[in-house]
């Protein structure tokens, strides 16, 4: 580090990655030197993954974390590796055999290098630290390349994150109801979001997720209990999916008891996504699904539309008015994630409320995350 020690580490520009086939291997460029006046006999250089990316070895000399979501950041693995090797001044260097793969659940990923004169150690929530078996990696000179990027300064250690983009889809789908019952009957309704994958979606900074699901009750009905989601107008909810992210095969309920106030003509609900862009899903026929209601002895019907999902019906019941969700996420974090209403998908476990920088996020219906990394203390 700059400090009057003689060194200075300087990491280069790493270049927007994309065009990755879910499946196969690839090398990020990284390279790195020392723009200082001495050598330094040791240095460490650490990769951090998010859950849709892993590597393809661990060398001996390196040593693999998986770190669970908390906060606002998602599930993903740290690598730390140790390089016994002099780096001179004015030489630049790229490490080799650091191999990186993306999994079936790749699409907007996000790589973290850092090169430091220490051992990083792991991020908070980390699991127990696994040594590699693959050959040790080593540190290839690089002549005639040019070094410009993030310098360690007057810290230890310099750092750069880019996206890592794969071609890869999520079909995010949405499934209606059909709904029998008399006048003066309360009802049961539920609707679901779901993304069918087989991508995750990671949020920030890439394209937005469609954040909303719009939800209206079919006419002469009054909701007499429903999710807690914002209501633009009589009888519309205007429902989160999740905060920064939406897992692969996740799925998110929103609960309702409706009360039948009268026989309306055509009466007829729907759910549906709102219209943000969604490049990466190329299904929109199940953006769109239809909440039908046949009231008993008035010869009204909702029509014969498709409500994408199975029938629902019934008087009071005891169904909850939260939206509720379950996934079975797979993948390098392992882990599950629930959601509902207006609340933060975490990848960990049930839903939470938002809290802090994130509620002010979400009560903007931007539906992104704030990445803060929690970094271990030096040694």
């Amino acid at each position: 580090m700059a400090d009057g020690s003689g060194t200075e580490l300087v990491l280069g520009t790493i270049a927007p990655i994309s065009g990755v086939r879910p499946g196969s291997t690839f090398e990020a460029p990284v390279i790195f030197g020392n723009k200082g006046t001495q050598a330094l006999q040791k240095v460490w250089l650490r990769y951090t993954v998010t859950q849709g990316l892993d590597y393809a070895d661990v060398p001996s000399n390196c040593v693999r974390w998986d770190i669970g979501s908390y906060d606002e950041l998602p599930a993903r693995s740290q690598m730390t590796c140790e390089f016994d090797q002099a780096v001179e001044p004015g030489v630049v260097y790229a490490p080799e055999k650091l191999t990186l793969k993306a999994l079936d659940r790749a699409l907007y990923e996000d790589l973290d290098v850092a090169v430091g004169d220490y051992d990083f150690g792991p991020d908070e929530g980390a699991s127990r630290p696994v040594r590699g078996t693959a050959p040790a990696a080593k540190l290839g000179e690089r002549p005639g390349s040019v070094l410009t990027g993030s310098s360690s300064g007057n810290h230890d250690y310099a750092e750069d994150r880019v996206r890592v983009k794969a071609a890869n889809t999520a079909d995010f789908q949405v499934s209606g109801a059909r709904l029998k019952g008399r006048v003066g009957d309360t009802v049961d309704l539920q609707v679901k979001f779901i993304n069918a994958g087989p991508a995750w979606v990671l949020v920030n900074p890439g394209p937005p997720v469609p954040t909303r699901v719009l939800i209206k009750i079919p006419s002469g009905t009054t909701a007499v209990k429903a999710p807690e989601c914002k209501k633009p107008a009589a009888g519309t909810y205007d429902c989160y999916v999740a905060q920064g992210w939406v897992e692969e095969d996740q799925v998110n309920t929103y609960s309702f008891k409706l009360k039948i106030d009268k026989a309306a003509a055509g009466a007829k609900g729907s759910v549906a996504l709102n219209a943000e862009s969604r490049p990466y899903d190329v299904n929109k026929a199940n953006d769109k699904a239809d909440i039908l209601l046949d009231v008993e002895g008035s010869g009204s019907t909702g029509g014969s539309g498709s409500a994408g999902g199975s029938a629902s019906s019934g008087e009071s019941g005891t169904t909850g008015s939260g939206a509720t969700g379950n996934s079975s996420a797979t993948g390098s974090s392992g882990s599950a994630s629930t959601t509902g209403g207006n609340l933060a998908a975490t990848g960990s476990g049930p839903a939470l409320p938002l809290a802090g920088a994130a509620a002010a996020v979400v009560a903007a219906g931007a539906g992104t995350v704030l990445l803060v990394r929690r970094r271990a203390a030096r040694r």
